[in-house]
């Protein structure tokens, strides 16, 4: 199967790249630059990681949303809220309906390069906060994009049932060198330790009984396993 696989340039989206790339043929790569204050982070990693392979990489510019769209993960936003991604505060980093939009325009451009399939990285952790990484949307828009498409493309989501840690013992297992991802939301000159994407990624190394190669501004105690 000739897959465009999503990727962001996180360690999520890194590691179902290089799975995609063990199983079968990935045609090419899209990240979003759509206005999130970690975007100029991330998006060089998933150049990077693309550019190794020799596998083509697009950038998809959707600035409409930082302009139009109401989230504090976006520029145009608020503060990034610290702690876990359990909180209720982290809801506010939730980005409506963004994995509806970039899914629509994968399955577009997946049909037009002859690709038969789109693969994203969406797993159960992000199910609690997310409403379009949950199973029932991604089930439903991959029927979506199977009927809107001549070429029936599917959508890949391999991860859907691992937790972060899970997907972190995925990456070693394929020998990928989590030190050249990003997940901070703050997008600072490093990762920041207590936003929620540095708090999972804190959590899945521990979890996973990995080391974890990134470096952090703060590292205090973990709060769901304090």
């Amino acid at each position: 199967m000739k897959a465009c696989v999503l990727l962001s340039g996180g360690m999520d989206s890194v590691t179902v790249f290089h799975q995609a790339l063990r199983d079968g043929e990935v045609a090419a790569c899209l990240s979003f630059d759509y206005g999130a204050k970690h975007n100029a982070r991330e998006i060089p990693f998933a150049k990077m990681h693309a550019d190794r392979a020799g596998v083509p990489h697009h950038v998809v510019s959707l600035d409409f949303m930082d302009r139009l769209f109401k989230s504090d993960l976006l520029r145009s936003g608020g503060e990034i809220p610290e702690g876990h991604y359990a909180e209720e505060s982290m809801k506010k980093t939730v980005v409506p309906f963004r994995n509806g939009i970039m899914l629509s325009i994968a399955a577009g451009f997946a049909e037009s390069i002859g690709a038969d399939a789109v693969t994203i990285a969406a797993h159960s952790g992000d199910h609690a906060i997310y409403p379009d990484c949950r199973e029932p949307f991604m089930r439903a828009i991959g029927e979506a994009m199977g009927q809107g498409t001549y070429a029936g493309i599917k959508l890949l989501r391999p991860f859907i049932d691992m937790d972060k840690a899970a997907i972190a013992r995925r990456g070693a297992e394929l020998g990928v060198d989590f030190a050249e991802t990003w997940s901070c939301y703050k997008g600072g000159e490093i990762h920041c330790g207590v936003c929620g994407t540095c708090v999972e990624r804190r959590e899945a190394f521990l979890l996973a009984g990995l080391q974890d190669p990134t470096v952090y501004e703060q590292t205090p105690e973990l709060p769901r396993l304090s």
